[in-house]
């Protein structure tokens, strides 16, 4: 089992150590670009963590982000304290990585340039019944969607066909997979050649990771793609389908470049991808900053096509009654015990004692939507620290991103921070 590094990268209590307007002990969060569309992320509330984590200041103390996500934490406090980003799904290290290491050799090379070598010819060599015309009918594009979606019954002989014959037709057109599999053969080359590192990689794979969300006709997640039913919805997806996948990977690669070599600071930060309680037991004593999801679905069901993207392992697809399951989700996907209602309670209760057992301090978020009360939380966080722990909460509101195209983008809900702090 990997480990963790319990050595602490000794931060010195000078203020010239720290932004020139925060004070030590101070967590005010740095403004950040973000690359994809998430839910539950908590970029709009780090004022709110960043008081908690005050609370609980160490110098010498990471903070273990244990259900990383999308990187808020990293983005936000990245140049404050040494961040160890921990998520089960690998995705998260890869955008964390951008906010956490320098990305110092990848501007140096034009990696559309060199995808659209690989893309333009497999792009033309795309059957023309393929391709969607600028006007058609509805059942003439749902024609077109299904000869996409055929491309899964087809063999390749390119190295770099996962998107193509997996995604086509669903969240994005044979050509724009066509285009995420040039990408990222282009960023597999440039590190297998060593002509960039890892962290260059992993910037790559973000701004590829951007360029699918926001060439996706989905609403940002990839639980299931959206059918033309009608001339409505067709028309908006078309739009979609028309998007350039390299375009928008390039608008965002050189704004966000400039942001990593100008504001990602070395402070021996750490990226990794473990359960939550294998990633307890390996940490050193540091801030422990929990979010869990809050709700029944899986995060794993939302954001299968990054995990995919990332592990490019062409997974075997989860198959229902002898049929393909629409969403063409990984077989492997993760289930979190924090998303059944008959397990909620005991993952906390294992959450708490893995805190406690490294000595560490908590900063816990959760709302009033989740699948246990924060009354419920409060009582399971105090029963289990015990005397030695002093635990209270704080509570603010906020917008929860609902990731739908209906009229509650967003929800209204109380977010709790439940912080226990080592006496």
């Amino acid at each position: 089992m990997e480990h963790l590094a319990d050595t602490h990268v000794a931060l010195a209590t000078e203020d010239s150590t720290l932004p020139r307007d925060v004070r030590p002990g101070e967590y005010v969060p740095r403004a950040y670009p973000q690359v994809i569309k998430y839910m539950g992320s908590k970029a709009a509330i780090l004022d709110f963590l960043g008081a908690g984590f005050s609370a609980l200041d160490h110098l010498n103390k990471p903070i273990v982000d244990l259900f990383a996500g999308a990187g808020a934490v990293s983005g936000g406090f990245g140049h404050r304290n040494r961040i160890i980003s921990n998520d089960i799904q690998e995705y998260s290290a890869v955008i964390a990585s951008t906010y956490l290491k320098r990305a110092e050799k990848i501007g140096a090379f034009d990696i559309v340039e060199r995808a659209s070598r690989i893309a333009t010819d497999n792009v033309a060599a795309l059957s023309p019944n393929m391709r969607y015309p600028d006007s058609c009918s509805l059942e003439q594009f749902n024609e077109i969607e299904a000869r996409n979606r055929e491309l899964i019954y087809e063999e390749f002989d390119s190295s770099h066909h996962l998107f193509s014959r997996v995604y086509a037709g669903t969240w994005w057109s044979a050509e724009q997979c066509i285009w995420i599999d040039a990408i990222r053969q282009v960023l597999d080359e440039l590190l297998d050649d060593n002509k960039i590192e890892l962290a260059d990689f992993n910037f790559g794979l973000t701004c590829l990771l951007h360029a699918m969300a926001y060439s996706s006709q989905g609403t940002g997640h990839y639980a299931q793609y959206r059918d033309a039913k009608d001339e409505t919805s067709m028309l908006d997806i078309s739009r979609y389908r028309k998007a350039s996948v390299p375009s928008v990977f390039q608008r965002k690669f050189g704004p966000l470049l400039k942001w990593n070599l100008a504001n990602v600071v070395d402070r021996g930060h750490e990226l990794v991808s473990m359960d939550y309680v294998d990633c307890l037991r390996s940490s050193p004593r540091s801030i422990v900053y929990a979010d869990p999801p809050y709700a029944f679905v899986h995060y794993s069901r939302f954001y299968h096509a990054m995990e995919t993207l990332v592990k490019y392992d062409y997974p075997v697809l989860q198959v229902k009654g002898e049929r393909l399951v629409k969403g063409r989700y990984r077989n492997d996907r993760h289930q979190s015990p924090f998303c059944i209602r008959s397990q909620v309670q005991g993952a906390f209760r294992e959450m708490f004692e893995g805190v406690k057992a490294s000595e560490s301090d908590l900063v816990l978020s959760y709302s009033n939507t989740g699948m246990i009360t924060i009354e419920n939380l409060i009582d399971l966080a105090t029963s289990a620290f015990g005397t030695s722990y002093q635990v209270w909460f704080n509570r603010t509101g906020h917008d929860h991103k609902t990731m739908g195209r209906r009229s509650d983008h967003s929800r209204q809900v109380e977010e709790s921070l439940i912080i226990a702090k080592k006496l």
